[in-house]
């Protein structure tokens, strides 16, 4: 049998403050969206940029990490893999939506960017957790 891989890197900017809440079983999950740009040139010269939205999701102690040191504007590494969730919504519509199950998080920037965020940072440290198929929804 063959083995897959989901596998998403990010490097963007929070495009929110994370929010923290806690399941039924009181583990703990944070949610926010980073954004990541592109450009580039056309044939013609023209300078074109666009930017996607992700939204991201950590748990356990990773969400802790997230919300206490994140913040809105600050630029991140995120690791994880895609998941798409889907649920049936009040009037009987089927939603869906695709989401960034993170499992490493690193703060990029420059220091002096984080120092008021967390007086304790020393560099880039990569802040991991655990899969986690629980859902606070």
């Amino acid at each position: 049998m063959s083995r897959g891989l989901n596998k998403v890197m990010l490097i963007g900017h929070l495009g929110r403050d994370p929010e923290m809440r806690y399941t039924p079983s009181g583990r703990p999950v944070t949610t926010f969206s980073v954004a990541s740009s592109r450009s580039w040139s056309t044939a013609d010269g023209d300078t074109r940029s666009e930017t996607e939205w992700f939204n991201i999701v950590a748990w356990g102690s990773l969400a802790e990490i997230c919300n206490q040191y994140l913040q809105k504007g600050q630029q991140v590494y995120i690791e994880g893999r895609l998941q798409t969730r889907r649920w049936e919504d009040d009037e009987g519509n089927k939603r869906s939506t695709t989401e960034v199950v993170a499992r490493e998080m690193i703060m990029l920037g420059d220091r002096r960017d984080r120092q008021e965020a967390s007086e304790q940072e020393e560099g880039s440290e990569p802040y991991g957790d655990e899969e986690d198929d629980e859902f606070p929804f």
